[in-house]
Order: structure tokens, then C-alpha cells, then sequence
């Protein structure tokens, strides 16, 4: 394998940087980084992201490096590492988009669903407004106060099978006029 100035000077600095020496770490970081964050680029397309996920792999590169076996192998280890930070990045953005847009679909359902209501409860409306007062009289009794029938049979001074009655031929009124419309 031929080594370039490059290739010998990174072997040096990992060497001296697993030794601890910082300022070799600090020379490796300014050596290899631009080519770390074109690949990020590349990568990512987008500026900002391309630097905080080699930021990312910075990070891991400093905390791992005592480890790493062959200092000639520090560039694939390091290129290594931000793919994997990069896959990591582009995983949790989908998972953020996907969650995004099922958030959104909620909500288009929930206005869907409201304004749905908001029609059903305008009809229903329009459809007890269109009944005789005494039908009215019976809905506003059963439904909106709910009084059950032996007692609406009582305030209306009518038979329980009369209220039974009348009910049925009031909810059918409101489901026909509610279906012509």
C-alpha cells in the first residue's frame, strides 16, 4: 500500500492522541474534518444537519478512539462512524416526518369529523325548527332535559303509549326530512 503525507501524519496523530495528547487530537480533528463534513453534505444535502451529524461522529470519534486497532485504518473507521450517525439522522427524521404527518391526518379527520358534526347538529336544528310545537315540546322533553316517558306522560297529561308513539313518528319526521336534504 502506498502511503501519502496524509496517510503518515494521520497514523502519527492517532497514535498521539490515544496517548491522550489533545493537541493531536485538535491536529486529527483539523486534518480529516472538512472531508468529514463534505461527506455529511453530500450525504444530507443540507447544510446544517450535514455539521451537527459530523459533530455527532467528532464526538464519537474522540470517545473511541483508544480503541481502534490500526491508526491506518482511522480514516474508514472515522467515515464508518458518521454513516452510521448519518443513517441514525436520516431514521429519526423520517420517524419525526412520519409522525408529523399522522398528526396531521388526525387532525384533518378531527376537522373533517367536527365539521361533519357542526352540519349534522345544523340540520338536526333546522329539522326540529320545521316540527309542530307540540313534537317540539316532546324532543326538548325526552332529549334535551331527559325525561323518561312515564313522566313526559305526566307533563303532557297524555297516555305512556301515546308519548311512546308520538316519539317514534317525531324521529321518523326528523330522519326523513334530514335524508331529503
Amino acid at each position: 500500500m502506498k502511503r501519502d503525507a496524509k496517510q503518515v501524519l494521520t497514523e502519527l496523530l492517532v497514535l498521539k492522541a490515544q496517548g491522550g495528547d489533545e493537541r493531536a487530537f485538535s491536529d486529527l480533528y483539523e486534518l480529516w474534518a472538512p472531508d468529514v463534513l463534505r461527506l455529511a453534505r453530500f450525504s444530507l444535502k443540507e447544510s446544517a444537519s450535514a455539521k451537527e451529524v459530523s459533530q455527532d461522529a467528532w464526538i464519537a470519534i474522540a470517545k473511541g478512539i483508544s480503541r481502534l486497532d490500526d491508526p491506518a485504518r482511522f480514516p474508514a473507521w472515522a467515515f464508518r462512524i458518521l454513516n452510521r450517525r448519518i443513517v441514525d439522522w436520516v431514521r429519526r427524521c423520517q420517524r419525526e416526518r412520519m409522525r408529523r404527518d399522522a398528526i396531521e391526518a388526525e387532525e384533518e379527520i378531527v376537522v373533517g369529523n367536527q365539521s361533519f358534526q357542526n352540519e349534522r347538529a345544523a340540520s338536526l336544528a333546522e329539522a326540529i325548527e320545521r316540527l309542530d310545537t307540540d313534537s317540539r315540546k316532546l324532543i326538548h322533553l325526552f332529549y334535551e332535559t331527559g325525561l323518561p316517558v312515564l313522566e313526559i306522560a305526566v307533563v303532557l297529561d297524555i297516555p305512556e303509549g301515546t308519548v311512546k308513539s308520538r316519539l317514534y313518528k317525531t324521529r321518523e319526521k326528523l330522519k326523513q326530512y334530514i335524508e331529503r336534504k
